[in-house]
């Protein structure tokens, strides 16, 4: 059973009174008026009212009862039926609530599928600007894609700091199998966010263009604003994907680069040990005629050459900076 959130109706920018849910249409085809509807989680049979009481289309009605894949508006009429989803994110993890709406002359109802921001905030917004709640349906229909689109950016936000938080760890530590795991999951959340957030440009776009009884031209305006927000939240989200993606990048390049360090430093050890490893060597052969066997000071004057030939290489390897 859905839970009606809201129900009221409205004239010259004022709240007229609340209803119930079987009252609407009564109030809908007074001149000068509309009412505003909040459903949450409805089933089959209260929609069926609703359709009954506002003539909505079947097919509307049908796209209500299914789960989309993107944002979308669908017209039948003179009414619209629009698709939009807020993000949702709840200990990482990122989720995306379905919201549908419908819009004609004398109504606005929204069916909230989920446990997303209250669109309450939405309705005291509009009740406190009367002036323009005075616009009626097409008013409060921008604020409702207006508060969806907000819901984008503290959710964007999160993902960004995260990512940042990560890029410090990557240049000032090794890199880990974890920071690669998360790095890549906060990608595809970004590009998850991309691909609901871009069909709102195609929605404000076509309200631009629709005509339509309950949409004034004078509303226009604010229908581009949402568009505006929109391609912004696009840009921000690619850049935010792109410091993603470099970041991963960076981090490879750092893992090699330190690598590549420890490599030359056992390599120049390495050669520093072989230097009195190959002198040793050559006086392990058991020959009897090497003249400098029989110096009193042959094994000192050894130690002096390899001290010296090893001091050599190191200082070199250390002005070269393999070591």
């Amino acid at each position: 059973m859905g839970r009606v959130v809201a129900a009221a109706v409205y004239s010259a920018g004022r709240k007229v009174t609340n209803i119930s849910l079987d009252e609407g249409a009564e109030w809908a085809r007074k001149p000068g008026h509309f009412v505003w509807i909040g459903l949450e989680e409805p089933n089959a049979e209260e929609l069926a009212n609703l359709q009954r009481q506002f003539g909505l289309h079947e097919l509307a009605i049908e796209d209500a009862l299914e789960k989309h894949s993107r944002p979308k508006l669908e017209t039948f009429g003179d009414a619209l039926f629009i698709v939009t989803y807020s993000p949702v994110r709840h200990e990482g993890k990122l989720e995306f609530i379905e919201t549908h709406i419908f819009a004609g002359n004398g109504y606005i109802i929204t069916c909230r599928n989920g446990h997303s921001k209250s669109y309450a905030l939405v309705r005291q917004r509009c009740e406190a600007r009367p002036l323009l709640l005075e616009h009626g349906e097409d008013f409060v229909l921008y604020a409702l894609l207006d508060f969806v689109t907000e819901n984008y950016q503290p959710v964007s936000e999160a993902i960004h700091g995260e990512i940042e938080e990560l890029e410090q760890s990557v240049l000032s530590n090794s890199l880990k199998e974890e920071d690669i795991q998360r790095l890549h999951s906060l990608r595809r959340d970004i590009l998850r966010l991309r691909r609901y957030v871009a069909p709102m440009v195609e929605v404000s776009e076509e309200l631009q263009r629709l005509s339509f009884p309950f949409i004034d031209k004078n509303m226009r305006p604010y229908f581009r604003d949402v568009q505006i927000h929109v391609t912004r939240q696009m840009e921000d989200l690619a850049g935010i994907r792109d410091i993603a993606s470099q970041t991963i990048e960076i981090g490879m390049l750092l893992e090699s680069s330190r690598q590549s360090i420890t490599q030359r430093k056992f390599a120049a050890w390495a050669a520093i040990l072989a230097f009195p490893t190959a002198i040793a060597g050559i006086y392990g052969m058991n020959f009897q005629n090497m003249p400098e066997l029989g110096w009193h000071y042959g094994y000192f004057a050894v130690l002096g050459v390899i001290g010296l030939g090893c001091s050599g290489l190191y200082f070199s390897f250390k002005r070269s900076g393999w070591l």
